[in-house]
C-alpha cells in the first residue's frame, strides 16, 4: 500500500467520521518503513485512556518480571502476606497471571469510574468471596489490575507510575503523565491514565516492535510476544463480538491474528485501541 492509498483511507475514514458523528479524536497510522499519517479531528489534548491503561499495568508486570523482582506465577499473596487473614478462602491460589488474565474467579467488580469507599480498596478485593475456581472463568474487572498495581508498590518501593516513568515513559519522551490514585496514593492501574493520541501511538509502535525503540530495548521482547500468546478463552463474554475472541495479558485478541488495546466508548467510535496484523499494522487512536 502506496502513499496516495494511505490518504485515500484517511481521507475516507475522515468523511465517514463526518458523515456518522464518530466523535473520532485523531488517528495514528503507523507503518513499518513509511511515515506516519495522522489526522486530528481535535485539539490533541491529553485524555483518559480508561482501560487502555490495564496494557500499561501489564508492561510493568512484565518489567518487574525481568528485573527478578516477581513472576507471573507468583501467588498474590505471596507477595501480601499480612493480609491473609483477611483473605476468602481460596484466594490464597490466586497467580499474579490470572489477576491480568482477568481469570482470578473473584466477585469483586470494581472500575475507576466508581467511588471507592472502602478504607483500602485492595483489602476489599482481597476479601470478596470467588465466584469460579481460580484460572477457570474469564470475567472483566478493574480489580486484578489495581491489585496488581499494589504488588508492583512492594516488591519495586516505588507506585506503580514512579516505577514506569525511567524505565517506560521517560525514554518514550512522555513527559510527566497524569495517573489518577485511590485514596491512598496509589495509581488506579485499570484506567485513568492521561495521554495524547500521538503519544499513545508511540507506545503502541512500542509493542509493535516487540518492545524496541531508537536502537534501545525499552521492554523485553520475549514479554511483548507473551502478552498475546498467553491467551486466555473469552468466548462467553456477551459484551460484543469483538470480545469474544480471546484476552492476553492485558491485551484484547482480535480476529486474523490481530489485538487490541481497548479503552471505554468504543462503542460510540471514541476508541483507544491497537489492532496489529493483516496487511499493516494499524493505531486508532481516541
Amino acid at each position: 500500500m502506496g502513499l496516495t492509498a494511505s490518504a485515500d483511507l484517511l481521507d475516507d475514514f475522515v468523511r465517514a467520521d463526518r458523515d456518522r458523528a464518530l466523535g473520532t479524536y485523531g488517528i495514528h497510522v503507523h507503518r513499518e518503513g513509511h511515515p506516519p499519517v495522522a489526522h486530528r479531528f481535535r485539539s490533541d489534548d491529553r485524555v483518559n485512556l480508561y482501560s487502555v491503561a490495564k496494557t500499561f499495568t501489564s508492561v510493568a508486570v512484565g518489567l518487574a518480571e525481568a528485573e527478578g523482582r516477581l513472576s507471573l506465577d507468583d501467588r498474590l499473596l505471596d507477595h501480601l502476606p499480612e493480609l491473609r487473614p483477611i483473605a476468602a478462602d481460596g484466594l490464597g491460589a490466586v497467580t499474579l497471571r490470572q489477576l491480568l488474565t482477568m481469570t482470578s474467579g473473584t466477585s469483586h467488580r470494581w472500575f475507576a469510574d466508581e467511588r471507592i469507599t472502602a478504607a483500602d480498596l485492595l483489602h476489599e478485593i482481597v476479601a470478596a468471596p470467588l465466584a469460579a475456581a481460580p484460572g477457570t472463568r474469564f470475567a472483566y474487572t478493574g480489580s486484578g489490575p489495581y491489585a496488581l498495581g499494589r504488588v508492583i508498590a512492594r516488591v519495586t518501593g516505588a507506585d506503580l507510575r514512579s516505577f514506569l516513568l525511567p524505565r517506560l515513559f521517560a525514554p518514550l519522551d512522555l513527559h510527566n503523565p497524569a495517573w489518577h490514585a485511590c485514596p491512598l496514593g496509589h495509581p488506579l492501574a485499570e484506567s485513568d491514565l492521561f495521554l495524547r493520541t500521538e503519544e499513545l501511538a508511540r507506545f503502541a509502535q512500542l509493542l509493535l516492535q516487540e518492545g524496541r525503540w531508537n536502537g534501545r530495548q525499552v521492554l523485553p521482547a520475549p514479554y511483548v510476544r507473551r502478552m498475546t500468546g498467553e491467551r486466555v478463552d473469552t468466548s462467553a463474554v456477551t459484551y460484543g463480538e469483538p470480545y469474544t475472541h480471546g484476552y492476553g495479558l492485558g491485551v484484547w485478541i482480535d480476529r486474523a491474528d490481530t489485538y487490541r488495546l481497548d479503552g471505554r466508548y468504543r462503542d460510540a467510535g471514541q476508541c483507544s485501541g491497537l489492532q496489529a496484523g493483516g496487511e499493516g499494522p494499524r493505531w486508532e487512536g481516541r
